[in-house]
């Protein structure tokens, strides 16, 4: 909270000119990025910092990465650590913790340099070898507390002189020199140097201010290809910037998709400010992988306004040193998830029956998922810490106990969506919603580049609801019952509107839980848990036993077990002989329906829409481009 002093006019204006002549004075961070063997995927970074006074300085490696909610440890690929001060004289480093150092006997400048190892290229890590440098910077560059505010300088120096840098940093005159005005910005600023290609278009607002969008891709395709999957990006942009009706204002003028589509790449999307980073072992050569890259661009991009802008507070400001918990990631990345494939069909690049399909997965997933028991959807949020790539060697019961955020927001989207348009007889839509969460939460900016000034919680997120709706009541009913409650809308009543239909994906079978076998010597072994509320489960099967006969016949392999389930029916009762850790069991699965459902089109039921089911499909699924 800010204290309030009242002094004489001139006397203020003397400190405010004073205090902003030491910020512009302060020197810059530089680092220097050297691939002195890049054969070998190490990189070596040189990281000075000037003007520190002659207290002990604190220098970290980050533990977490914006984008992703578990902890990381960076600092295990670090080696060889040298620390000098202004005049190259060696310093002592003291360890604190495995990612802390001390460095004190300075000169008010230290000039640390160390090396590197890096070997995954993803959004989370970095890669380094002969072919480029890709680079995440939380897991690349060491800081220092108390210098967070300070400006940064970074110099690449490739191992290939043709290579170029793609990155959301801002430019100077030099093509390998960038600057980042704070670590937020910095740490959010990925990095790509390589043989990239690069495509650009640019698309303005309202108001005519014009943005450039940069496609930089490294990748196995043609230009042809890079032609052709860049222009399918720019019909993702322009429908998505129809959602908020307008684009952020880039820090930088530009927003800039960088993208891995290599064999050796690990698959993963990572949002940024003005960027983001994509991964895939996926062709660009190929169209149909080209067109399937394109989804985790649809939901990428969408994050320049949700999540980067339109920020939970858990997430603002992010902490490098932690996990980061919110509970508004059914929001920040269910509803991105949501109109990832809703963006897809207004494009024109997924047909409705893709569409409905991808609807179906997510409302199958939460409608029968058993950890809808145990949480709801702002706690499954909370759970981010340990399944957001996080690593166990201990086993854990979330494959039964956890919903995904992304799915189930998914469907709370895809619910509140069609919510909206029946209650205001298709005046209202999610669009709307998200057009106020951004104009409240996300539009007002922050004190600095890469900082939110207004992030929401989950009161703002019901607030924003009952404005927009126009009703309390409704807010309050559906975040209740959905968001912080456990149950699901009705949604084989909202689709029908738009000429689909929920139904159940084998109508009629016989079905007993969904899990994983294999086969196991003279039975079939359990490979998962078994879901909580299934027959199974209640039979007292699980994870590791071994099914030896079912309905009295002998269980050799998983399509076996299918063949015998498939002459029952729902209701009945039928024996099972299996072996748990303790012994020989035997019991009695009593039989149900298989509950798993699906979403497709009316047509191909034999029905055929009607002409107000199509207005409303293409009022929901058409392109909302200004004609």
């Amino acid at each position: 909270m800010r204290r309030v002093v009242r002094f004489r006019v001139g006397l203020v204006l003397a400190l405010v000119l004073a205090g902003a002549v030491s910020a512009v004075a302060q020197a810059p961070i530089v680092y220097k990025v050297t691939v002195p063997e890049p054969q070998h995927r190490w990189l070596q970074v040189e990281a000075t910092f000037p003007d520190i006074g002659r207290a002990p300085l604190h220098l970290q490696m980050s533990r977490s990465s914006p984008g992703r909610y578990a902890l990381h440890e960076f600092a295990k690929n670090l080696f060889e650590i040298k620390a000098y001060d202004g005049k190259g004289l060696e310093l002592a480093l003291l360890r604190l913790t495995p990612s802390e150092w001390s460095v004190s006997g300075h000169d008010g400048t230290v000039r640390v340099v160390y090396k590197l190892y890096g070997d995954r290229i993803d959004g989370t890590y970095l890669a380094v070898d002969t072919t480029h440098e890709h680079l995440n910077m939380p897991a690349t560059f060491m800081w220092a507390r108390g210098l967070e505010d300070r400006p940064i300088r970074v110099q690449f120096a490739p191992s290939n002189p043709a290579w170029k840098v793609a990155t959301q940093l801002f430019p100077t005159s030099d093509p390998m020199v960038f600057t980042a005005p704070n670590l937020q910005y910095f740490m959010d600023s990925p990095t790509e140097v390589g043989p990239v290609s690069i495509r650009t278009f640019t698309l303005a607002n309202p108001d005519g201010r014009r943005f450039e969008f940069r496609v930089a891709l490294h990748h196995d395709g043609s230009d042809a290809d890079v032609d052709d999957y860049a222009a399918n990006v720019e019909k993702i942009v322009r429908e998505e910037q129809a959602v908020y009706g307008e684009f952020p204002d880039y820090d930088t003028g530009t927003y800039t998709v960088i993208a891995d589509y290599l064999p050796y790449s690990d698959g993963d999307g990572m949002e940024h400010r003005n960027s983001t980073i994509v991964t895939s072992r996926l062709s660009i050569a190929d169209p149909q992988q080209r067109m399937r890259a394109l989804g985790t661009v649809a939901h990428e991009f969408f994050h320049c306004w949700n999540v980067e802008r339109i920020r939970p507070a858990g997430l603002e400001p992010f902490d490098f040193t932690r996990a980061n918990m919110s509970d508004g990631l059914w929001l920040a990345e269910g509803f991105t998830q949501y109109y990832g494939g809703l963006i897809l069909a207004r494009a024109g690049l997924v047909d409705v029956n893709r569409a409905a399909s991808g609807f179906g997965r997510s409302v199958n997933a939460v409608v029968n998922g058993s950890g809808r028991l145990f949480r709801s959807a702002a706690e499954m949020s909370r759970l981010a810490p340990f399944v957001d790539a996080a690593r166990a060697v201990d086993r854990t019961d979330l494959q039964t106990t956890f919903i995904s955020y992304y799915t189930w927001g998914a469907a709370i989207a895809l619910g509140l969506d069609l919510s909206l348009r029946e209650m205001s007889g298709g005046k209202l839509s999610l669009d709307d919603y998200m057009r106020a969460l951004w104009r409240v939460h996300g539009k007002p900016g922050g004190p600095a580049p890469g900082l939110v000034a207004k992030p929401y919680t989950l009161r703002d997120a019901r607030d924003r609801l009952a404005e927009v709706s126009g009703s309390r009541s409704f807010a309050n009913d559906f975040f209740d019952h959905y968001v912080e409650g456990r149950d699901v809308p009705d949604y084989a009543t909202f689709v029908e509107p738009a000429g689909l239909v929920v139904r159940k994906r084998n109508a009629g079978a016989a079905w007993m839980g969904q899990f994983g076998v294999e086969a196991a010597g003279q039975g079939v072994g359990i490979t998962t848990l078994v879901p909580p509320g299934t027959p199974a489960y209640a039979a007292g099967l699980e994870q590791d036993d071994i099914i030896r006969s079912l309905d009295g016949d002998a269980v050799s392999s998983p399509a076996r077990l299918q063949e015998i389930l498939k002459r029952h029916k729902p209701g009945d009762e039928i024996k099972v002989e299996f072996v748990r850790r303790s012994g020989p069991v035997s019991a009695t699965i009593a039989l149900v329906e298989d509950p798993l459902l699906e979403i497709v089109t009316l047509e191909s039921t034999g029905g055929t829409p009607t002409d107000a089911q199509k207005a409303f499909r293409t009022a929901w699924l058409g392109t909302h481009q200004r004609q």
